[in-house]
């Protein structure tokens, strides 16, 4: 785990990159941030997190650190070790940990009922698509552990999902105060709450026709394996669908769950508040 700092004094505020390694795109936004130094008006620390999944361009070494949290220092698994010690170094800070996905081009945070609060105050400063509360799949999350809003920041490996990562990461100091200049994005971001897993049995092929945050009808497929079609026996609404993202699922069901934050007389709070 690679640990670096901006500013002077004990950080409130982290960034995280490389928890999973096969997802590249936060740690090159920390290292833009680390390479371009901006003065910070709040200290932030910048964690690199899983350098040895990094090395190898794989998603996790023995287990998927997003799945084993709080871990355990005594854990034979690597992932178990450092997700103690990820843990450990977050304690205090209000953390942005950045992903990338197989499903999606463009950026939405992912949050848990813990963190709601803080996402209704960060959230409208940074470009997303939508967020999404993802508090009934929680176990073994970071977002389970800390005040952290993870976001998805484009398709795996992309320049896209580099650049998004930036920006966000940028925007993000912004609203918790660390960098000036920051305004909110709109008078607020979509919400969608998980309401369950889409699963995927054992095939030969796979194919997801149906569109993240697009509405899925009742009577509509929504995927096929080896060419048969999976019709939707309820209407929902497709996140992180994808064919191949996940071994046993396609991704998850949702439901509208109205909109996240934006500035109003009466929502307006001092952002050097955090971390609650």
């Amino acid at each position: 785990m690679r640990i670096e700092q901006l500013g002077d004094g004990d950080p409130e505020i982290a960034v995280v990159g490389g928890i999973h390694g096969d997802e590249p795109c936060g740690v090159r936004a920390i290292e833009h941030l680390l390479d371009a130094r901006p003065a910070v008006d709040r200290p932030v620390k910048c964690i690199v997190a899983n350098e040895r999944a990094l090395e190898r361009d794989v998603r996790y070494t023995d287990a998927d650190l997003n799945r084993v949290f709080p871990g355990d220092p005594d854990s034979d698994p690597h992932e178990g070790r450092l997700a103690a010690a990820l843990l450990a170094e977050l304690r205090g800070c209000t953390t942005l940990s950045m992903h990338s996905t197989q499903s999606y081009t463009g950026s939405f945070a992912v949050v848990a009922e813990g963190t709601l609060t803080l996402a209704r105050s960060v959230c409208p400063y940074l470009t997303l698509d939508a967020a999404v509360d993802a508090s009934a799949f929680t176990e073994g999350r970071l977002i389970e552990h800390a005040p952290v809003i993870e976001v998805e920041c484009g398709y795996q490996g992309s320049n896209e999902a580099t650049e998004n990562a930036t920006r966000i990461a940028e925007e993000f100091l912004g609203a918790l105060g660390a960098l000036a200049g920051s305004e909110p994005h709109s008078a607020g971001v979509p919400l969608y709450r998980l309401t369950h897993l889409i699963p995927k049995s054992r095939a030969e092929a796979y194919d997801v026709p149906a569109t993240n945050f697009e509405r899925v009808a009742a009577g509509e497929t929504y995927a096929t394996v080896d060419g048969e079609e999976l019709v939707a026996e309820e209407p929902f609404y497709p996140v992180l669908m994808s064919p191949y993202g996940y071994e046993n699922e396609f991704g998850y069901g949702a439901e509208p769950a109205g909109r996240l934050g934006g500035t109003t007389a009466g929502d307006e709070r001092d952002r050097s508040e955090y971390p609650g």
